[in-house]
């Protein structure tokens, strides 16, 4: 199987993440939670993630907070603005073959940490915008699976990917007791 192969079935996998985190008005989806759904995929399909740092630049931001009728004047604040350029490269373990991307990010943050900031920030949103892993909907995480989905997951798919099912998707109680009798069979012909 190609690079690609392995990526397209890596993609068709995760169909959304529901939000879980919010921060100031905005909600988003973890790096953790991303990792959490993708690192096992990597690991069925024998790929690896190499993150690069190709360049960064900081710039100073200044700028005034807690303005307000007690404090008209505010209090200044200096945090920096890390802008990093980076190059994600994904390598098949068995062939070689690898894909490179380049991404940027940014991240602004207390001095020491704005450049952690944006690798983070650049780490998850490459994750979700390569596999095109919606974000936006209520309950995207338990989705139902289409008929032909399921049938080719019980056709073809390996033991994560059974288990995938019980995790990503609300399965009906057939799908679910297919699935786990698929899930004994593969178990049987491993040992």
């Amino acid at each position: 199987m190609t690079i690609y192969k392995k990526l397209h079935k890596m993609q068709s996998i995760v169909n959304g993440l529901k939000t879980d985190k919010s921060g100031g008005a905005f909600k988003y989806v973890t790096g953790s939670k991303v990792l959490k759904h993708i690192k096992p995929l990597m690991k069925e399909q024998g790929i690896l993630l190499k993150q690069e740092v190709l360049s960064i630049e900081n710039t100073r931001q200044d700028y005034v907070v807690g303005v307000n009728k007690d404090t008209p004047q505010g209090r200044p604040k200096s945090e920096i603005l890390s802008k990093v350029m980076m190059k994600f490269t994904w390598i098949d373990s068995e062939t070689g073959e690898k894909d490179e991307n380049l991404f940027g990010a940014n991240g602004q943050n207390g001095w020491d940490k704005g450049v952690g900031s944006a690798l983070t920030y650049g780490e998850r949103y490459f994750l979700l915008k390569y596999f095109h892993i919606a974000t936006d909907e209520d309950d995207i995480d338990n989705p139902s699976i289409s008929n032909e989905d399921f049938k080719d997951a019980i056709e073809n798919g390996s033991l994560e990917e059974l288990y995938a099912l019980f995790t990503d998707y609300e399965l009906t109680e057939k799908q679910k007791t297919q699935a786990k009798a698929k899930g004994e069979k593969l178990k049987e012909n491993k040992l």
